[in-house]
């Protein structure tokens, strides 16, 4: 139990803040790296460094903020709203672009640093607090004034010591693999300290539940995506930065060396043929040093256990690597321009070719699977990829490609759908959109359709009754993206159909995306038959129940009608007379007969409601004013409560909307109430005999109450007393209870006992018609 004052206990996951604590190491490494890269940088390469730099430092400080968050439990579920999230996320993004910008200045004084801390330090710190701002919880949030005051101050230390070994370590000459690994080791444990100590600042106490609108959650599945993904990042930039590295040192070394010819040449002006023959020697050894790197490059690419090719901008392909060639078993001179689509399955070459000429003409990336022939003649299945590289203005100057060995992925796929097809059960998959891509061989063979026939929609256009193909039902349904189960009649090869249950759950992507369902479809059709073989018991035996009521009742009904009876006869007697009289009285006569026929009305009303009540038939529903039939019902009973010397009290709500139901199962449940009062107030010679019957609007719909002053019911008989055949009476069967609580679930509601301060109280709830609600 959870007091209500009091703040909740949470606890951490520890492997989740050491995770944390890798991904702030790793992003402070990477903005180590980075500076480096914006401070060698300049013009647009500086301006795109910087954005890049602070987008990849930004993401994993955001990244080991979210994981920090998700590391931390309470004994509540907790959600997130993902607007304020992503604020929090640009927030971490500016601050970054923030810290790399003055790290990387020619010059950095100490005001410029504090400066510099301070505002990268309020970033830090309102992602933080925008973190736990977008957590939606039943809690309200209280924080320590003096602990988040130390988590600024920390966050204000930390940065200014992130700013110095930045520009410190900025200059690529001055910083070594060890000293810069050292550094991003206590910058992340500084964001590290930061972010646990605001997190201790923050307490929180129970309350009612929150607003979840754009609100989400964050399973296990998206926790660990979140950190994949910062280090694909990290490492991608850092990669990049690498690359960018090396070749900017290439062409640094490439001026130096130009720059040195240029002296050589000018200093031997003096001696034109000696400095031309010098110049001849240096172009002959560049060219040597130009010819061996390339070689050296080529072996290289040659040795990597990867097949890699490569194509100008107009995709005809003109260089494969040695792992390439060997496989295919072609010369580098067969392969060249189109003559690679040779090794081509001869299934797969038109969708490949074109794909390839897609991805050239757009510019996108290229990504297909395809058989490829080897040297034995034989077809293995790879994965192929192709991404373009482009200069600094956009345009494409080469594309690069790896083909990687998936056979072994096939087969078990393969395996897999052998699997699938042998199961007892009609498996399929399909798309976003509903449409089905898969069918296991066990639905094919039920419905007797081919593949082409049930993939699309021709699942259901094709093997549904026709009163079940509510398209526009089941495309809402794949689109709200939940898990879901509908019911609907399938047809069988030999055109026969039968019940079944269609389960379906969603997978999604990294972003929460449905990119697949998967599903079954379960034969119910026996189940469905059992149900119903259950209501018509069920109906049956509540027909004996009303009937067995009645003839207890009998001697009451016939009070009821002997009644209007006995003032027909009276008043025919009195008629006769005055006819027989002289003068009879005329007003006199009319008044009798007039009351002849309202008696007359009175004793039919009764017997059409006993036949109501035992009449047999199919349950029917209307709209019903539950005042009618409660009225109804103290009529018919009105006798029996005078019998035994009851008090009846009615306490109506006026304006109560109306219900559906049917009201004669509804009159059997309140003459089962109302005749168990009566009954269990015999006994009672000590006090008042009381009935009240209570009717008002609650949440759920019309409550009804029904409560005696007799003895109460034993706790020890509360749980038992809706038990089939159970009873207290002697002469009682145990069924009208049941039975009475089976009609009221049957109209949506509940029939229960209540807690009363005398005798017994027993309730139930009907749900109002909805235009009513």
């Amino acid at each position: 139990m959870i007091s209500a004052n009091a703040a909740m206990t949470g606890s951490y996951d520890y492997s989740e803040v050491a995770r944390s604590v890798l991904i702030a190491i790793a992003a402070s490494y990477a903005a180590l790296d980075l500076a480096g890269r914006v401070t060698a940088a300049s013009g647009r390469a500086r301006a795109a460094w910087l954005i890049g730099g602070a987008s990849a430092m930004g993401i994993g400080i955001w990244a080991m903020h979210i994981k920090g968050m998700l590391a931390f439990h309470l004994p509540v579920p907790v959600e997130y709203h993902w607007p304020t999230f992503l604020a929090s996320l640009l927030v971490a993004i500016l601050a970054s672009a923030v810290a790399l910008y003055v790290a990387s200045r020619q010059k950095m004084g100490m005001v410029e640093a504090l400066a510099g801390s301070v505002i990268m330090a309020g970033g830090i710190a309102g992602m933080h607090y925008m973190g736990i701002a977008a957590m939606r919880l039943p809690a309200t949030t209280q924080f320590s004034s003096l602990l988040v005051t130390f988590s600024v101050l920390f966050a204000i230390l930390f940065s200014l010591v992130a700013l110095l070994m930045a520009f410190d370590l900025r200059e690529e000459t001055k910083w070594t693999v060890p000293r810069r690994l050292g550094s991003a080791t206590v910058m992340g444990f500084a964001v590290s300290a930061m972010h646990y100590t605001g997190m201790a600042a923050a307490s929180f106490i129970p309350a009612s539940p929150p607003d979840l609108s754009h609100a989400m959650s964050l399973s296990p599945f998206a926790n660990n995506g979140i950190a994949i993904v910062t280090l694909i990042v990290l490492a991608a930039a850092m990669v990049t930065s690498s690359v960018d590295r090396r070749a900017a040192a290439g062409v640094q070394q490439l001026n130096l060396e130009l720059e040195r010819r240029v002296v050589e040449r000018t200093a031997q002006l003096e001696d034109v043929n000696q400095a031309l023959r010098k110049e001849i020697a240096e172009h002959k050894r560049a060219d040597e040093a130009v010819r061996q790197s390339e070689d050296r490059l080529r072996l290289v690419i040659d040795t990597i256990p990867q097949q890699i090719w490569s194509s100008p901008p107009d995709g005809s392909l003109d260089f494969f690597n040695a792992q390439w060639l060997s496989f295919k078993g072609f010369t580098q001179e067969e392969v060249q321009r189109q003559g690679w689509q040779r090794m081509l399955h001869p299934d797969d070459r038109e969708r490949v070719v074109r794909a390839w000429r897609e991805s050239v003409a757009n510019g996108t990336p290229y990504e297909q699977e395809e058989r490829h022939r080897g040297a034995d003649g034989q077809y293995r299945w790879f994965l192929a990829r192709g991404v373009p590289l482009r200069n600094s203005e956009g345009r494409i100057i080469r594309w690069y490609g790896t083909n990687t060995d998936i056979e072994d992925r096939k087969e078990a796929e393969g395996r897999l759908r052998l699997v699938i097809d042998t199961l007892p059960a009609l498996v399929w998959s399909k798309l976003p959109d509903g449409s089905a891509d898969f069918l296991n061989q066990r639905f094919l063979e039920y419905t007797g359709l081919s593949l082409e026939e049930g993939l699309g929609w021709g699942w259901m256009l094709n093997a549904f009754h026709p009163e079940d193909r509510a398209e526009e039902e089941w495309r809402a349904a794949f689109a709200a993206g939940e898990a879901f189960e509908k019911e609907a009649r399938l047809r069988r090869a030999d055109g026969a159909y039968r019940w079944f249950l269609l389960r379906a759950a969603p997978l999604r992507d990294e972003r929460g995306d449905v990119v697949k369902w998967y599903g079954t479809s379960t034969d119910i059709e026996d189940r469905k038959r059992a149900e119903e073989a259950l209501l018509e018991a069920q109906y049956k035996l509540a027909q004996v129940t009303r009937t067995q009521a009645m003839g207890e009742l009998a001697a009451a009904i016939a009070h009821e009608v002997n009644q209007p009876l006995t003032a027909i006869v009276t008043n025919a007697n009195f008629s006769l007379r005055e006819l027989k009289g002289s003068s009879p009285n005329l007003d006199d006569l009319r008044a009798a007969i007039t009351e002849i026929v309202n008696d007359g009305t009175r004793a039919s009303a009764v017997i059409s409601r006993i036949r109501g009540l035992l009449m047999k038939g199919t349950p029917r529903r209307t709209e019903l004013d539950i005042n009618d039939v409660i009225h109804d019902v103290t009529i018919l009973l009105r006798n029996e409560l005078t019998r035994n010397h009851v008090s009846l009290r009615t306490d109506f709500a006026s304006n109560l909307p109306r219900v559906p139901g049917d009201p004669v199962q509804l009159q059997q449940v309140l003459i089962n109430l109302i005749v168990n009062a009566i009954e269990a107030m015999r006994t009672s010679t000590d006090r008042p005999r009381e009935l009240q019957i209570r009717l008002e609007k609650n949440a759920h719909g019309i409550l009804v109450q029904v409560q005696d002053s007799g003895p109460g019911i034993a706790p020890e008989l509360a749980d038992r007393i809706f038990e089939p055949f159970f009873t207290t009476k002697a002469e009682g069967i145990g069924m009208g209870l049941s039975i009475s609580r089976s009609i009221i679930e049957s109209h949506g509601g509940r029939l229960s006992i209540a807690t009363a301060s005398r005798g017994a109280v027993f309730q139930f709830t009907l749900p109002v018609t909805p235009n009513d609600a």
